[in-house]
């Protein structure tokens, strides 16, 4: 009956330790899903992560372009306003110059015809 005991001991002890490993097993199963599972999650948050940093990088650039483009615009239209206010300053001086030489000459013609007028006399 000893023997049988005994025996009856090492079969529940060889159950248990049985148990034991599975339930083990099973904790390790868990434990690698739930480790993978996060793994996974950080490698998709890393993912969006860097494509938000290239839309952000791309979206930069873009602006700076634009912004050149505006510097670019804006200087042209001041070239070509200054380009638009000298040609009008030109044409005023041109036209001041040619009523001043008109008058002027228009002047030596009064004295001339005067001092005809007063040989006359």
């Amino acid at each position: 009956e000893l023997k049988w005991a005994g025996e009856r001991d090492a079969e529940d002890y060889k159950r248990q330790l049985a148990e034991e490993e599975r339930e083990d097993f099973a904790f390790r199963n868990v434990e690698g899903r739930r480790i993978r599972d996060r793994e996974m999650e950080m490698k998709h948050n890393d993912h969006q992560d860097e494509h938000e940093s290239y839309e952000l990088k791309w979206a930069g650039e873009r602006d700076a372009e634009d912004y050149k483009k505006q510097v670019a615009e804006e200087e042209r239209d001041d070239l070509a306003f200054r380009n638009e206010e000298g040609r009008r300053i030109r044409d005023l001086e041109t036209k001041m110059k040619y009523e001043g030489q008109s008058s002027e000459h228009e002047s030596y013609e009064l004295k001339w015809a005067g001092e005809r007028d007063a040989e006359e006399y």
